[in-house]
């Protein structure tokens, strides 16, 4: 089981325009018999920690998966729960998009990081 977070993601209009205003989460499973079930919480974080974003996907094996969320905010953190599934078997990243959907390079979080993440026993 394993528990990853992008931690919280500074999102302060620059020149009135935050960098970010779309999250794209991809998932991979590298799993060759059983789907993984994931669960993504997003938060805001605005002087509290609000639930937002709450779903649960299951993902087949050798299959990739894309979900879009709203990310105008000043703040927020995504918190990825992996349940009983071997983390090696998830492939996870985190983008920041604007509204073009240019990517917010400031906003990237990127599979490798959220494992090394978890193996540390740390959040990013």
């Amino acid at each position: 089981m394993a528990i990853l977070s992008t931690g919280p993601i500074d999102n302060t209009p620059v020149d009135g325009i935050r960098p970010t205003q779309l999250v794209t989460v991809r998932l991979v499973s590298r799993a060759a018999v059983e789907a993984i079930s994931v669960t993504i919480q997003g938060y805001v974080l605005n002087g509290t920690r609000t639930l937002y974003v709450s779903e649960v996907v299951d993902i087949a094996p050798n299959q990739a998966l894309i979900r879009n969320y709203y990310a105008d905010l000043n703040g927020f953190e995504f918190v990825f729960n992996t349940g009983p599934t071997d983390i090696q078997l998830l492939g996870l990243s985190v983008w920041g998009k604007r509204n073009t959907g240019e990517l917010a390079a400031v906003h990237r979080i990127v599979a490798q990081e959220q494992l090394m993440a978890d193996i540390n026993g740390s959040q990013l």
